[in-house]
């Protein structure tokens, strides 16, 4: 027999396994040695003075499931199939090569940065602020810019998709079972690269191609249809149909559509700052209690307000997590956060970014569709003219001297690994993000009571938040506007935002893909 059972407990009653069978028993009237069960939802509720967990529970009475998270997805041998050309190896262009295995067409993937183990050298020295690599970093690299800054899988996008079918596919390439119940799943940026290596495995063994340190640098392109892409060490690769998935960061591209007369258009983004705190504080103030409970998780938060017309929120926040250096452009420094799947470091931080709409940008119209790139661009070239020399040291000022305008004497510690030094982040900030910010921190703190602190630290910039430029798309086929078989995808083109959105815009293209070629 199999039933479904909801309850709003203590963390204690859900986190230790015993007690939970014991009230399952209870409600079930029947032995603990009679039932096997998963959890199919939870969700922490910690309005009250006392946070509750709210649970759901599918129960098997009497019978034993051979597996209690079985969920598979065939993928068979496509060597000799049509190819499909995917420009990077994010979420958007691993779930869309994955999707065309599937559908029985072969993905040949080009990925600019290097693998995942590789990566994870050049972002130890990067850390260490020893070196600095502009293809292989935080953001460019096997698995995107998700691999190593965090894993959250949370959206609020349905419209490409199923959610659950992508937290199965990354269940079943070797992520943990929490995320098919988790309210907010997470992966955790340590977990996250063996998920990965998993997905590149299937793709390769079905008999898709997957190769790194390959920057596309040209499209060939015959009368209105692409046919391929050319790469800066002279290789052409050339396939059915081209998925561009190279993320919001890979500004080339971006020039190289811009130059070739491909359509293109400026659209809002967010930029801001990461604002880190010690993580006690946020769980004192998030559960209301001195001391968090042990089977409660490291407290997020969740903030959003208008402020002068423009929204001013959190973005990306990540409770036991670290500050890390996320540039791709030498001269230029850009921040971003990342846990854990523990998420145990003694700080929280979140972006706090200000919305920016392309008529808020004056005085860069002159760069057309390119504005909001090149205000990025700007400010983050700022933030390292203001980083007091170091390769990726980041400035920094106490929360409470940013809002009030004047110089940090002394920086509270930081997990920000390459270093901080005390900058008068007040006075460079474009007045259209630190105005709003100084506004925003203020109303926070009537919501949070206490997160304007001493404490916190402010950290510079948080500038890739999202793309400033969106890559035209028609509705039904969601080819290029003027390029046939070309299939803007992921982050990269202004569609999506995240991990999972990423992942399901990508098997939409690659659906979309084999309709067209169909045709």
């Amino acid at each position: 027999m199999q039933t479904h059972l909801q309850f709003t407990l203590l963390p204690k009653q859900v986190g230790n396994e015993e007690e939970l069978c014991r009230i399952i028993a209870q409600k079930l009237q029947c032995s603990e040695q009679d039932f096997t069960y998963r959890i199919v939802r939870k969700s922490i509720d910690a309005r009250s003075r006392q946070p509750r967990i709210n649970v759901s529970i599918e129960v098997f009475v009497g019978e034993q499931p051979s597996n209690l998270y079985e969920n598979e997805f065939h993928y068979h041998s496509v060597d000799n199939a049509i190819p499909i050309v995917i420009v990077g190896a994010g979420p958007a262009g691993l779930f869309a090569a994955l999707r065309l295995i599937e559908l029985g067409y072969k993905p040949i993937i080009l990925e600019r940065g290097k693998d995942v183990s590789a990566r994870k050298r050049d972002i130890a020295l990067q850390n260490r602020n020893q070196a600095f690599n502009q293809e292989s970093n935080y953001c460019f690299g096997e698995g995107g810019a998700g691999t190593f800054s965090d894993g959250k899988l949370y959206t609020r996008s349905k419209k490409r998709g199923s959610i659950r079918r992508i937290l199965e596919i990354f269940h079943q390439h070797g992520a943990q079972d929490t995320i098919l119940y988790e309210a907010h799943p997470h992966i955790g940026t340590d977990r996250l690269p063996i998920v990965i290596q998993n997905i590149r495995k299937t793709i390769v063994d079905c008999g898709g191609e997957y190769i790194f340190d390959t920057k596309v640098n040209d499209f060939i392109i015959e009368k209105d249809t692409i046919k391929g892409v050319k790469t800066e060490t002279g290789y052409i690769y050339m396939g059915d149909a081209v998925v561009l998935a190279t993320g919001h960061s890979a500004r080339d591209i971006y020039t190289l559509l811009h130059e070739k007369g491909i359509s293109l258009e400026a659209k809002g983004f967010a930029m801001g700052v990461r604002v880190e705190h010690p993580q006690a504080l946020i769980d004192q103030i998030q559960y209301h209690t001195k001391r968090r409970d042990e089977y409660l998780p490291a407290a997020s938060y969740s903030i959003v307000n208008q402020i002068d017309g423009r929204g001013v929120y959190s973005f990306c926040m990540c409770p036991g997590g670290h500050i890390v250096p996320a540039s791709t452009e030498s001269g230029a420094i850009v921040v971003n956060g990342m846990s854990a799947a523990a998420r145990n470091s003694r700080f929280a931080n979140s972006g706090i970014v200000v919305e920016i709409r392309p008529e808020d940008l004056v005085d860069y119209h002159s760069y057309r569709e390119l504005c909001g790139l090149e205000f990025q661009r700007n400010l983050e070239q700022t933030a390292f003219y203001n980083n007091g020399g170091g390769l990726q040291t980041a400035p920094a000022q106490r929360l409470t001297d940013f809002v009030s305008g004047k110089l940090s004497n002394t920086l509270p510690q930081c997990s920000y690994l390459p270093g901080v030094v005390s900058s008068p982040m007040h006075f460079w900030l474009p007045e259209i993000i630190g105005s709003r910010l100084r506004k925003g921190f203020r109303s926070f703190d009537r919501y949070m009571r206490g997160f304007l602190s001493s404490e916190a630290i402010v950290v510079g910039v948080e500038s890739r938040s999202s793309s400033p430029i969106r890559i035209s798309r028609k509705v039904d086929t969601c080819e290029h506007v003027q390029i046939k078989r070309l299939f803007p995808c992921g982050e990269g083109s202004g569609y999506t935002g995240g991990i999972t959105s990423s992942a399901m815009d990508g098997e939409l293209i690659a659906e979309k893909i084999v309709e067209v070629l169909k045709g």
